[in-house]
């Protein structure tokens, strides 16, 4: 049984920085594609980063040169490291895992199959 578990959210300033974990099991994690998303109310849930079973990386433009995607195969755990935030970068981030290669199923949500429950990050001006 596929478990994803979030933490690391909170709120900061504009210009802080915040890193996001997620807690993998119930799979061969270093075998998946693994992402994370946000949701800010109102609007639909939008890829922020991915990184394939390769470590190839990839990242929505907003958050490029800011935010790092990064994995520890040992210990089973996806990072997003967060730098110089932004009041639009407030939202509901999750993470999400999935079997099949990052080229085919990019930073689209819809194509992820495993979600954990999200961890709240606030941006204030």
């Amino acid at each position: 049984q596929v478990q994803l578990v979030e933490s690391g959210g909170g709120s900061v300033q504009a210009g802080g920085s915040l890193r996001l974990s997620c807690a993998a099991s119930g799979y061969t994690f270093s075998s998946y594609c693994m992402g994370w998303f946000r949701q800010a109310p109102g609007k639909e849930r939008e890829g922020v980063a991915a990184i394939d079973s390769d470590g190839s990386t990839s990242y929505a433009e907003s958050v490029k040169g800011r935010f790092t995607i990064s994995k520890d195969n040992a210990k089973n755990i996806l990072y997003l490291q967060m730098n110089s935030l932004k009041p639009e970068d407030t939202a509901m981030y999750y993470c999400a895992a999935d079997w099949s290669s990052g080229w085919v199923i990019g930073l689209k949500s819809i194509n992820w199959h495993y979600w954990g429950q999200g961890t709240q990050v606030t941006v204030s001006s």
